[in-house]
């Protein structure tokens, strides 16, 4: 489940589109009624996800379903144009199409589109997502459905999380860094390490995470105290924070922002503070490195597959043996990632064991020399109060002897 809200002090701007965009992709609408659904806004997306829900791949739970759905990235190379005839005749049921601009993110744009009914949202669903934008780059088209879109001109309202909530990545490259279930995200086309050659692709990296995984030179330091060592860096907005074993600043900017998501820059991995567990992706590259473009596969809800246009093609049983094998490998990564979670919890357990008894013994030793010291100091009080008890008879004595 999917809500979007989109900080924004700008209105819809109709599209001025090429003649040949209706001709190829809306043939059967007219040119003025084309031009009042397609819009453009200047805005700023903010991504969130219910906490608290499991993605339900392959298949989206029917609930968490809707008529509006969400592209996350599109690549600054392929114009509103080339995107309309990307959609091909899906375009025809189109209700609204809003195409979102980020000033500070030149190198993509993302979508949101407003379709006539659930039947022609799934089916635009099924046909496009995850496929390739353009068969000779790497950029994939990622949809979401979203249950709710907010705009609104407070940058605070827009960066607060709904209710049981959390925020994802707004780059394509950090969403697909994302466990499956945690990005809604099946399948991408590389793990994304440090040396990727695809993070370079991009126009322009306005994505400070993405920045520091390419920059080696530059060596980066936590925002807070300075410290170069155990850093993370926050998925959202960039943040880099030194981890639980230096100062924590990485684990107080997500109390103090929310933003739960956060990469351990040295081996890639990522822990939802929310959760309390690792969701990077664990299997991520293909093994031959290639793709096969095909149909995305039917995604029936009812059992009946007979008007999405799926078909079987050669490359399918490839495909099938392909993921077998994957999924064999996925769980046997997810159980490796649950054992050494475990082992980490055991171990620092037993540090906190050890810690403990360590303090007790030294307040023991503590308690014990303070007593001691308490009773040789009473001792002496006593043995004063008989030398001065003893001193005063002696004194008394005296006395009377001089009077007779």
């Amino acid at each position: 489940m999917f809500s979007l809200r989109v900080h924004s002090v700008d209105s819809n701007h109709p599209l001025t589109l090429e003649e040949t965009t209706f001709i190829s992709a809306a043939a059967t609408t007219s040119t003025t009624a084309a031009t009042t659904k397609f819009n453009e806004r200047r805005g700023i997306s903010h991504l969130y996800r219910n906490a608290s829900q499991k993605s339900s791949l392959p298949n989206p739970n029917p609930n968490s379903r809707s008529t509006s759905l969400f592209v996350v990235a599109v690549p600054n190379y392929f114009s509103e144009d080339d995107f309309i005839r990307f959609c091909g005749s899906h375009i025809d049921h189109v209700h609204v199409l809003l195409f979102i601009r980020n000033d500070g993110m030149e190198d993509r744009y993302s979508v949101l589109i407003k379709l006539d009914n659930q039947v022609t949202a799934d089916r635009f669903y099924n046909s496009f997502n995850e496929k390739r934008f353009s068969p000779s780059e790497a950029e994939i088209c990622h949809i979401l459905y979203v249950l709710s879109v907010e705009f609104t001109e407070s940058a605070e309202i827009a960066s607060t999380p709904p209710e049981n909530f959390t925020e994802l990545p707004a780059c394509p490259i950090c969403l697909e860094r994302l466990d499956p279930d945690t990005s809604g995200i099946r399948n991408t086309l590389c793990d994304h390490s440090f040396q990727c050659s695809c993070t370079s692709k991009w126009t322009h990296l306005s994505c400070q995470v993405c920045r520091l995984c390419q920059q080696q030179d530059e060596k980066p330091a936590c925002s807070v105290c300075g410290t170069s060592e155990n850093l993370w860096v926050c998925l959202i907005c960039g943040f880099v924070g030194c981890g639980r074993y230096k100062e924590g600043h990485a684990k107080r900017h997500w109390q103090d922002t929310q933003h739960c998501y956060s990469l351990d820059l040295r081996t890639q991995q990522i822990w939802d503070y929310v959760g309390d567990n690792y969701v990077h992706r664990l299997n991520q590259s293909k093994t031959d490195g290639k793709s096969i473009d095909t149909n995305s596969c039917c995604v029936s809800f009812e059992g009946d597959c007979g008007t999405c246009g799926c078909s079987e093609d050669s490359g399918i049983s490839g495909a099938l043996f392909s993921s077998k094998v994957e999924a064999i490998a996925d769980e046997y990564n997810r159980l490796l990632a649950t054992q050494l979670e475990a082992q980490r919890q055991h171990y620092e357990s037993l540090i906190i064991e050890a810690k403990s008894k360590r303090q007790s013994s030294i307040s023991e030793a503590v308690e014990n020399a303070v007593t001691s010291t308490m009773q040789d100091i009473q001792n002496k009080l006593e043995k004063c109060e008989l030398e001065k008890n003893a001193v005063a008879d002696i004194n008394r004595g005296l006395i009377k002897n001089q009077e007779i």
